[in-house]
C-alpha cells in the first residue's frame, strides 16, 4: 500500500547547505507538504521537541560536532521525543559495510548512501510509514506497556507471514530477550534462520545463549557467524562477552581487538578494548584505548566513567600529577551533567582517593577507604565498587599505609562477588601488585564451590529442602549471588518435594530482589540506559526495559560456573 506524502511534515537535518538544498528539492517533488530545514543537531533536538514531524532526514556526521545523527536519535528515542509514526532516515556518504551494518542494526526506519535519487529516498520513506501502518498494534501494545502481548502479536505476525514478517520477528524477539524469556526468544530467531538465513537473527540466538548462561554455545554460535560475515561487528561484540564471561580473557581481548580495527572511532568499542586489555594485565594498551575513547566520547552518553577511574589508577602508579587532577576534571564534568544519577559521584570519590595517595594525604586516603568498606554489605555495592576498593587497598599496601583491616575486607568481597571464573579473575586482577589479596580472592571463590556443592549433595541425597536452608544461610552470610540463585533454582525443581516451599520461596524471592541477582546486565563497555545492547535493535518510545546493573563490569553471568 503506498502513503501519500501531501499531508506530511518533514525535517532535514544537515550540515551542508548544498546537499540539504538537494534532499529538500527531491522532497518537495515528491509533494511532501511541509518542510523544515536545519543544519545543526542541536536546533534539530529543539525542533522535534517543540513539533511533531512525519519525516525526518538526517546526516549522519557534522564537520565541527562531536555528535552524530545516530546519537541523536538514540537521544530521542531515549527520552520519548520521537513519536512512533515519525519515519528517521539517516544519510551518509560513509560506504564501509561496517558502517552500515551498525546502524541497520539499530532499527533505523531506513539508511541510504550518498549519492541518492530522489526515487529510492522517496520509496524508503512510503516503505517505511506502510511498515508503521501495518505493524501499528504491535507498537500500540508496547506503547502501552503490555509487551509480553506485544511479544506473542510478533511471534503471531511472522508464523501467519503477513507483511513485515520478518521485521516484526526481530521486535518479538528483542522483546522476549530483553523480558527474560530466552527460550522463547532463542526459538523465535531459530525459527527465522529457517525461513530465511539472516545474520541478526544468528547473533539473536547467540545473545539469548549468552544471556542464558551458555557462554560456549554461543561462542559456537558467533564463530559460524563470523566466519561466513567476518565484517559484521556486533558478532564480535557478543563473542567478546562470551569469552569474558567464560574467563578466556587473552581471547575476548583478541575479539575485542579486531573490533576496533573494524570501527576505530567507536566509543563503545574502544571502551571494552580498553577495559579488557587492562584485565588482562595489558595495562600499557588499556590505557591507550581508554585515552584515546576519552578524547572522542567522554561528553557522548555512551562513554562510561569507569574508564576515567582505570585511567587514574594509571597515572598514580606512573606518578603523572596532572593527569590525575584532569581525571578528576572530567569526572566533576560527568557528575554535573547527570546530577540523577549517584554513580558517577561514587566514582569521583575514588579518584579523589587516589588523589590523596598522590599528595601524601595519609589520613585522608584512610578515612576515604574505611568508608568505603563499610558499604561492602549494601545492595547497591557492585562487583564495579569491589574492584575499585580492591585497587585502593592495593596502592595503600603497596605504599606500606597499614590499613588494619584490610584482609577482612578482601575476604569479605570475595565472598560476595566470586560467582564465576571471570569474576573471581576479574577480582584478583584489581588487585595486581599484592599476591597476598589475590590468593585472597581465589580462596573465596573455592569456598563459595565448596558451599555450593555441599548443599547439592544434600539435594542429590534426597533433602532438597536442607539443601535450600543451607543456601539461604549461606546466602545470608555471604551474600553471593550464586548461592542465592542455586537456592531459587532447587526450589523451582523440587517445589512438591519441599514442605515448607511457600516459606523459603518468599525469603529467596526477598534476597534475589534486594541482592539483584536477577539483574538483565549491560554488555561489557555498554551502557544501561543507552537503548541498544550490541546486537539488539532500538525499541519504540514507550518502551520500558526491565533494570539493568550499570557500568562496565556489570555484564557478567552471576551463576556462571
Amino acid at each position: 500500500m503506498s502513503t501519500p506524502l501531501h499531508d506530511a511534515k518533514a525535517l532535514v537535518i544537515d550540515g551542508n547547505p548544498l546537499s540539504r538544498s538537494i534532499i529538500v528539492g527531491q522532497l518537495r517533488d515528491a509533494g511532501v507538504g511541509t518542510i523544515v530545514q536545519c543544519p545543526r543537531l542541536a536546533d534539530a533536538r529543539t525542533k522535534l521537541e517543540m513539533w511533531p514531524f512525519d519525516v525526518v532526514i538526517c546526516e549522519q556526521y557534522f564537520d565541527r560536532e562531536a555528535s552524530t545523527g545516530q546519537e541523536l536519535l538514540d537521544d530521542l528515542r531515549r527520552n520519548q521525543l520521537l513519536p512512533f509514526y515519525t519515519v528517521f532516515v539517516m544519510v551518509t556518504s560513509e560506504s564501509s559495510y561496517s558502517k552500515v551494518a551498525e546502524a541497520a542494526e539499530s532499527a533505523l526506519d531506513a539508511y541510504l548512501l550518498k549519492p541518492h535519487t530522489a526515487a529510492g529516498l522517496v520509496e524508503r520513506i512510503v516503505q517505511a510509514r506502510d511498515r508503521k501502518a501495518v505493524l501499528r498494534h504491535i507498537f500500540t501494545a508496547i506503547d502501552e506497556e503490555r509487551f509480553d502481548e506485544a511479544a506473542q502479536m510478533c511471534k503471531a505476525h511472522f508464523e501467519a507471514r503477513k507483511p513485515y514478517y520478518l521485521y516484526a520477528a526481530r521486535i518479538g524477539a528483542e522483546l522476549m530477550l530483553r523480558g527474560g524469556h530466552l527460550h522463547e526468544a532463542e526459538l523465535l530467531y531459530e525459527a527465522v534462520i529457517a525461513a530465511k538465513t539472516l545474520p541478526w537473527a544468528k547473533l539473536g540466538v547467540a545473545r539469548a545463549q549468552v544471556e542464558g548462561g551458555f557462554q560456549q554455545r554461543a561462542v559456537t554460535t558467533l564463530e559460524s557467524l563470523i566466519e561466513t560475515d567476518p565484517g559484521y561487528t556486533d558478532a564480535y561484540d557478543i563473542m567478546g562477552r562470551a569469552q569474558f564471561e567464560l574467563g578466556n580473557f587473552q581471547a575476548a581481548l583478541a575479539t575485542f581487538k579486531r573490533s576496533t580495527m573494524l570501527t576505530p572511532s567507536s566509543v563503545n568499542r574502544l571502551l571494552k578494548h580498553g577495559m579488557m586489555a587492562w584485565y588482562a594485565g595489558e595495562r600499557e594498551e588499556g590505557v591507550e584505548m581508554l585515552d584515546r575513547a576519552t578524547r572522542i566520547g567522554l561528553d557522548s552518553k555512551l562513554y562510561d566513567p569507569q574508564a576515567l577511574v582505570l585511567l587514574a589508577f594509571a597515572r598514580l602508579d606512573n606518578n603523572e600529577h596532572k593527569g590525575l587532577q584532569r581525571c578528576r576534571e572530567q569526572m566533576e564534568r560527568i557528575r554535573d551533567r547527570q546530577e540523577d544519577n549517584p554513580r558517577p559521584q561514587r566514582l569521583l570519590e575514588v579518584i579523589e582517593a587516589l588523589i590523596a595517595i598522590q599528595d601524601y594525604q595519609t589520613a585522608q586516603a584512610l578515612d576515604d577507604v574505611r568508608r568505603m568498606a563499610k558499604t561492602i554489605h549494601l545492595p547497591t555495592f557492585d562487583v564495579e565498587a569491589a574492584c575499585n576498593l580492591l585497587g585502593l587497598m592495593t596502592r595503600l599496601a603497596m605504599r606500606s599505609i597499614q590499613l588494619y583491616e584490610v584482609d577482612a575486607a578482601v575476604d569479605t568481597m570475595a565472598l560476595r562477588f566470586c560467582t564465576s571464573r571471570a569474576l573471581t579473575e576479574l577480582l584478583a586482577c584489581a588487585a595486581t601488585g599484592r599476591q597476598d589479596f589475590i590468593n585472597r580472592v581465589r580462596s573465596g571463590h573455592a569456598h563459595i564451590l565448596k558451599q555450593t556443592e555441599e548443599a547439592m549433595s544434600l539435594s542429590l541425597q534426597g533433602d532438597p529442602q536442607a539443601a535450600v536452608v543451607k543456601l539461604l544461610q549461606d546466602g545470608e552470610q555471604t551474600l553471593n549471588a550464586k548461592i542465592i540463585e542455586s537456592a531459587h533454582l532447587v526450589l523451582q525443581r523440587y517445589q512438591a518435594r519441599i514442605p515448607d516451599h511457600a516459606e523459603l520461596q518468599q525469603k529467596a524471592q526477598a534476597m534475589r530482589e534486594r541482592y539483584r541477582t536477577t539483574d538483565i546486565h549491560a554488555g561489557l563497555g555498554e551502557q544501561a540506559h543507552t537503548g541498544r545492547a550490541a546486537g539488539g535493535m532500538s525499541l519504540p518510545s514507550g518502551y520500558r526495559p526491565p533494570p539493568k546493573s550499570e557500568g562496565l563490569l556489570a555484564n557478567v553471568n552471576t551463576v556462571g560456573a
